[in-house]
């Protein structure tokens, strides 16, 4: 489960930088991802690579979350600025 959350944190980064739909996949990639880090991460019984890899997971889907967000902020600002200048 470790290796597929960081396999899904690591697409959700990769995903901020494709056209269009790219920031909304990568948002949702980022909550998945880090929803799942959480749960390996609170594991008691893994061992301390598989918990590190959950940290790891966590940490990465969150910088994708943060990152997805900023792209969509700086499409609504855009497009503000956009029918500001229009009007």
């Amino acid at each position: 489960m470790h290796r597929l959350a960081l396999a899904i944190a690591l697409g959700g980064v990769v995903a901020v930088a494709l056209p269009a739909p790219g920031a909304l996949v990568a948002l949702g990639l980022g909550i998945f991802a880090t929803a799942m880090g959480w749960l390996v991460y609170r594991r008691r019984a893994a061992t301390g690579a598989v918990r590190l890899a959950g940290a790891a997971a966590l940490t990465i889907g969150l910088a994708g979350v943060v990152l997805a967000a900023a792209r969509i902020a700086i499409t609504f600002a855009a497009i503000g600025h956009l029918e500001r200048m229009l009007s």
